[in-house]
């Protein structure tokens, strides 16, 4: 607790009407850490083969290995793992605001704290003034639900905005003139990829790395020129020189680090009920991998890890929204990883919440330099200003890499 949080050093105004405080969840950072698999095994989970493998032999070794991966995590922390969920953290905020001595707090948070914070919200309502969702988990609905309506949105901002970008930029990047031209690009360097995995600097980089950095990368689009880039690397390693090469393998070896593989699954296999039928999984994952083949490959690994999961007993929070006051959501049309169909669920679920609905596909919409998003985020946090009804801002323009802008 108490270092700079992002707010602080982004809005003057929040900081002079705030005393901002932040806290490192348990399992996470200075708090008592969770520990499942390390990292070579975590890397093996999302990196083996090709995701895209549908052969029952692949799919067998994906679902062995998710379960291998929870055994670590019985084994290495089975008496911590009960305590790692959503539920828990809130009571841990409401201890710190106790001891902190205030009787309400204002709350801001991005991605899963939207939904850290309508869980609080709901379980001490009387203890909260001023609340801010950005960029929202489904959180009146299953961490089920939502997860698996990714692989529609990580494909929807991969199509609808990457490519046509890529495309419109081929005289930089020489990945096609059109979206189509370039989709087939990024096809023919990922069977590449899967049929001789590429020596970057010692790491061998297979299509899920092509796959996990690219869903990555998309998030924002400022990053769109670094995914370019990634793409002509990986196209001719030998034209980069290699200490850019060796960067690039650094950043490409671990699609997700031990610690938040650990911590992410603690919380999102325990907070709500999953269906435990593997069955079910490699049907279901099998369509959305034909569909939505930039994420959906990868959906058998995460939902087989929760369908292994020890069953939870972790009390279910509706979230409605009664009893509290209004609560600001902000969300980009085109969000890959907290999509807008799930963020206007939660939006309808939630009485009395206001939506700013944002251009564009970013996530994280304020602290992004998007003048009308901090106009509405700080008229509200400092003043108390909520819009009427719902509200819209354009995104941010994407950048122009003629101008480095």
């Amino acid at each position: 607790m108490g270092r700079p949080a992002g707010p602080a050093a982004y809005s003057p105004k929040v900081a002079a009407a705030y005393d901002i405080v932040g806290f490192d969840q348990r399992g996470v950072g200075a708090s008592t850490q969770v520990v499942c698999s390390d990292q070579d095994t975590v890397d093996a989970l999302f990196t083996s083969g090709d995701l895209r493998d549908r052969s029952r032999r692949a799919v067998d070794a994906t679902v062995d290995r998710a379960r291998n991966f929870v055994r670590d995590c019985e084994r290495r922390s089975g008496d911590l793992l009960p305590y790692i969920t959503t539920d828990q953290a809130v009571h841990d905020m409401d201890l710190f605001r106790a001891l902190l001595g205030e009787s309400k707090v204002s709350y801001y948070g991005p991605s899963y704290a939207t939904f850290l914070g309508a869980y609080y919200a709901t379980e001490f309502p009387r203890r909260v003034d001023r609340v801010v969702l950005d960029s929202n988990i489904g959180f009146t609905g299953s961490w089920q639900k939502f997860l698996t309506g990714q692989p529609m949105s990580f494909q929807r901002r991969f199509e609808q905005d990457f490519l046509p970008w890529l495309a419109a930029n081929d005289a930089t990047y020489h990945r096609g003139r059109t979206a189509e031209e370039a989709k087939a690009s990024y096809e023919r360097l990922r069977r590449a990829l899967s049929e001789h995995p590429l020596d970057l600097e010692g790491t061998p980089i297979t299509p899920n790395h092509l796959d996990a950095a690219a869903t990555s990368l998309i998030y924002s689009g400022d990053r769109f020129p670094d995914l370019a880039v990634l793409l002509g690397v990986l196209e001719h390693p030998e034209a980069a020189p290699q200490a850019a090469r060796k960067a690039l393998a650094e950043k490409l070896k671990h699609p997700l680090g031990a610690q938040f593989a650990a911590d992410f699954f603690s919380v999102i296999c325990q907070d709500t009920p999953w269906n435990h039928d593997s069955a079910f999984w490699v049907r279901r994952s099998a369509a959305d991998s034909a569909a939505y083949p930039m994420a959906g490959a990868r959906e058998l690994t995460f939902a087989s890890v929760c369908a292994a999961w020890p069953r939870s007993r972790a009390p279910r929070v509706q979230v409605t929204g009664q009893g509290l006051p209004p609560i600001m959501m902000l969300n980009s049309l085109h969000d890959p990883a907290t999509y807008y169909e799930g963020a206007l669920r939660a939006h309808q679920g939630t009485a009395g919440s206001r939506m700013i609905t944002v251009g564009g596909g970013d996530h994280g919409v304020y602290q992004s330099h998007n003048p009308c998003v901090d106009a509405y985020v700080e008229g509200f946090l400092v003043d108390g200003r909520m819009p009427t009804e719902d509200a819209s801002c354009e995104g941010k323009p994407l950048p122009d890499p003629t101008t480095g802008r």
